[in-house]
């Protein structure tokens, strides 16, 4: 063997992984994002334009159910931290356990049970049950995924790796139906003069909702049987939890990871209410599908020079720098306002905004392992699974802040679902959507490069000694 081969021997990483493990990997957000996506982009049309449930009540609705997933989220932490590993490792399993109950519940959330009842309470009670129903499940399959990155391989480069390929599931996942589903759920209605409008229809939503299901169990099925822990996980689990989450809430890192967390999740869920805007202010819901390629064709851009950035200069250093291009886009977009006949300059809007949140997004699984790891380091505690859960349930808490803020500033702008779901612009109230769509991003994405930049303290020089730290620890196991 010659010396440099002997070198370059010696320096490869006990657990590396290569391009069949991201691939696997990013199956399963591929799997998670059909259905989320779907969910969190459309439910909220169908509650209000199908079911006729008022935006207050719906917004109550999101708001009972992230109170009920603080106590959902640490137990399914908990459950899935005792597990003790079998040959298939401690998280793979859950992939294939839960995948077909939460695709059947997010079958059951696009249920028009208005067609059996026109009793509201009835209609309200069912939305709730599904509602919740969903969430739960979603959390039993997202938790020991998330952790699952964290035993396929414990090589910084490989969670780079990780990290990407789940940006391009996530990519995936997210794309599809809000590319797709405009064309199959919405149906063209002439406003009287000359020009039309689109509504809700009930059928298209739920078959949408099927072809959903279907593509996720798929898919989750596919990421179980290609992916492999290599990391030991303890074979008796002995976790302290008081431990775990008093040094968890005593880390500077977990709790910006948190907080960026809570904006990013919540981010991502208020432009769902760019479907009013596209509905109610551009009259034209075919603009959801150029929103979306506004959002993802960047990352898919940024997706091969990311890795090799994060190697030269760190994750939070490029997300930081990211994050200051969606903020400058935001505030622009805020500033100028876009008219009814300019949803060509919202949509560039949109592609600024995409073009930096990559770098956030792209980097951001990586910086959760990074917090993980890190913990480990200070405390000698590997609360993956614990550390993962509470982060889940932060961002659900965006979702909340998100969907409840949005749909209450919707229904103070004057969205009468009596009135709106049949509508298209109506003045004054489109107008309010477009302040709401816009002021909301602006603050958001400042605060995420705030947070970033000045705050979160996991530069790539510190993160040194932990990989370190870790593999050293992994060694001995």
């Amino acid at each position: 063997m010659s010396k440099k081969a002997k070198e370059s021997s010696q320096n490869t990483h006990p657990n590396k992984i290569g391009i069949k493990e991201g691939l696997g990997y990013m199956l399963g957000d591929a799997g998670n994002l059909f259905v989320l996506t779907y969910v969190s982009s459309f439910l909220k049309v169908f509650y209000t334009d199908v079911l006729k449930i008022a935006p207050k009540k719906v917004a109550n609705l999101f708001l009972f159910t992230r109170l009920w997933d603080a106590i959902n989220d640490p137990l399914w932490g908990a459950v899935v931290a005792k597990r003790k590993p079998d040959k298939n490792g401690k998280y793979r399993s859950y992939l294939k356990w839960i995948a077909i109950p939460l695709a059947a519940s997010q079958l059951l959330c696009f249920m028009n049970i208005r067609s059996f009842t026109e009793k509201d309470w009835i209609i309200l009670a069912f939305a709730y049950v599904t509602y919740i129903a969903f969430g739960m499940l979603y959390t039993g399959m997202n938790v020991p995924f998330g952790s699952l990155a964290s035993v396929i391989t414990d090589d910084p480069d490989g969670r780079t790796l990780l990290s990407t390929f789940r940006t391009i599931g996530g990519g995936i996942g997210g794309a599809a139906p809000l590319l797709l589903a405009p064309y199959i759920i919405y149906t063209k209605v002439e406003d009287g003069n000359g020009g039309t409008y689109n509504v809700a229809n009930a059928n298209g939503m739920f078959i949408f909702a099927v072809a959903m299901a279907v593509c996720a169990v798929i898919f989750y099925f596919a990421c179980y049987g290609t992916t492999k822990e290599r990391v030991p996980s303890a074979a008796e689990p002995n976790v302290d939890f008081k431990k775990t989450y008093g040094a968890m809430f005593k880390s500077r890192p977990f709790i910006v990871l948190a907080v960026t967390g809570i904006l990013i999740s919540g981010q991502l869920q208020f432009a769902s209410l760019n479907q009013y805007l596209y509905k109610n202010y551009f009259c034209n819901t075919s603009l959801s599908v150029l929103g979306t390629i506004a959002q993802y064709l960047p990352m898919a851009i940024m997706i091969p020079f990311v890795p090799k950035l994060v190697k030269r200069y760190g994750k939070k250093e490029l997300s930081g720098f990211g994050a200051f291009f969606s903020a400058a886009a935001a505030i622009a977009t805020f500033v100028v306002k876009p008219r009814p006949d300019q949803s060509w300059l919202f949509i560039l809007f949109l592609f600024v905004i995409g073009f930096g949140y990559s770098f956030v997004s792209i980097t951001n699984w990586a910086v959760v392992a990074d917090v993980i790891d890190y913990q480990e380091y200070k405390t000698g505690i590997k609360g993956e699974s614990a550390i993962y859960a509470v982060y889940t349930f932060c961002r659900k808490l965006g979702q909340t802040a998100a969907d409840y803020g949005g749909l209450t500033l919707l229904a103070k702008v004057g969205y009468d679902v009596n009135v709106m779901a049949n509508a298209g612009y109506v003045k004054g109230v489109s107008e309010g959507i477009l302040t709401v769509c816009t002021v909301i991003p602006a603050i958001t994405y400042t605060l995420i490069f705030i947070l970033y930049k000045f705050a979160y303290p996991l530069t790539k020089e510190k993160l040194e000694p932990v990989y370190a730290y870790v593999r050293k620890s992994n060694e001995l196991k």
